[in-house]
């Protein structure tokens, strides 16, 4: 049962790690920090799964699994550290509130802490503790050795100030969030972080404890069993957290991504008539939609304008009569106007690929009452479904019937 949690624990994290790397590319020193956190949770926990543990375990290092995940755990405490001070913005304010100072001061002060732990851990892992063969446990197995308490004090010194400060600030936060996704949010990975305190204690405790009243292995192992079943607990509490507050961007990145599939036949065909239009040659659906070179956002904001540009130059390609004849075409369609606009564009197409531009532009598409980025994508998504579903000879058809009108 406990290896199924920690299976469950490290995927869940992992997922979320990978949700959130973009931010490396694109996001601030906020995010980064964040998606930091996440990373190294991941890796260690990880490294708690048998499978791993047992992969690990081969390399001629007793229990260097061990070490690992120690290593892991810290450096996302320190990446958890860093992004609790910089939620509260730039240091250069004039009036910073005492437990924001204190946070600050304990994240940049987490660096050299961290360097000198890690240093630690390294020397006590290899000269204290005893370590004469694998252990299954690494904590049941060292059970009693001052050594090996010696040295899971050191490493529980930091995710003891991390919780601390992480449950004190997050509940905080709770109190005057915004919104109710991230008051829920913070809320949840406060009691997160106070139940990591209370681990981290139990821990140390259990260390301490078994080196002075020596314990059992079965009572060891029961203890150890518990906590391990409450540090996987608090960390699936966290994924929760963490992730309530981004449903809503969640959503709104999905919407995005969906515009842009629908939008792409129409975006690639214009941009593909006239090279140069888009900043990167036009690829496939697919390419276009798993690749990682801007967000979302600022693609379809391109996409749009891009569009708009082709549509422009496609006016000196299109006979003056097109228009009135594309309106005649959308009639009877359910939806006339993107309809009207989408026969324009395809016939406009035509006749750019077999005439030459002429020397004054026919006259502009419709003006429509766009907002914002968002309205003007959302009409062009109708007019690109409707594009992509004409006959291959609507344009040639209808370059015809404006050449009547003309006559």
């Amino acid at each position: 049962m406990l290896d199924f949690f920690r299976y469950l624990t490290a995927v869940v994290m992992t997922v979320i790690a990978v949700w959130r790397f973009p931010a490396v590319r694109y996001g601030d020193a906020h995010r980064r920090a964040l998606w930091g956190g996440y990373a190294g949770f991941a890796v260690a926990l990880w490294l708690y799964t048998p499978a791993v543990k047992d992969a690990v375990d081969r390399i001629p290092v007793i229990d260097l699994s061990a070490l690992m995940r120690h290593f892991a755990s810290t450096a996302a405490i320190i990446a958890a550290l860093t992004y609790v001070a910089t939620s509260y913005g730039k240091a250069t304010e004039p009036v910073v509130p005492r437990h924001v100072a204190v946070s600050r001061w304990i994240a940049r002060a987490s660096y050299r802490a961290g360097a000198v732990g890690v240093t630690l851990l390294t020397v006590l892992f290899f000269t204290v503790v005893d370590r004469p063969r694998r252990s299954d446990d690494f904590l049941v197995d060292h059970a009693g050795e001052w050594g090996a308490a010696t040295y899971m004090t050191v490493f529980y010194f930091f995710p003891l100030v991390t919780t601390a400060v992480c449950g004190y600030q997050w509940s905080r936060g709770a109190r005057t969030a915004e919104t109710t996704s991230m008051r829920i949010g913070l809320r949840l990975m406060g009691v997160s972080m106070w139940m990591g305190l209370i681990h981290t204690l139990s821990r140390i405790v259990i260390e301490w404890a078994a080196v002075l009243f020596p314990l059992s292995r079965s009572t060891m192992t029961t203890l150890i069993d518990l906590t391990a079943m409450w540090m996987n607990l608090l960390f699936l509490i966290v994924a929760v957290g963490a992730s309530i507050p981004t449903t809503s961007a969640a959503t709104a990145r999905w919407k995005t991504m969906k515009t842009l599939c629908l939008i792409h036949p129409l975006w690639f065909d214009l941009v593909s008539a006239f090279p140069g239009t888009s900043l990167y040659p036009p690829g496939s659906r697919v390419a276009e939609l798993i690749h990682l070179r801007v967000p979302s956002d600022v693609r379809l904001d391109r996409w749009t304008q891009d569009i708009a540009d082709a549509c422009e130059k496609l006016r000196y390609y299109a006979p003056q009569a097109l228009l009135w004849a594309a309106d005649d075409a959308a009639e009877s369609h359910p939806d006339p106007e993107p309809a009207a606009e989408a026969y324009w564009i395809a016939a406009a197409l035509r006749s750019a690929a077999s005439s030459e531009a002429q020397k004054f532009a026919a006259g502009p598409l419709r003006d429509k009452p766009f907002v914002d980025t968002v309205s003007e994508a959302a009409w062009l998504a109708k007019v690109s479904r409707i594009y992509a579903q004409l006959p291959p000879g609507a344009g040639e058809d209808l370059l015809r019937q404006s050449a009547q009108i003309d006559a």
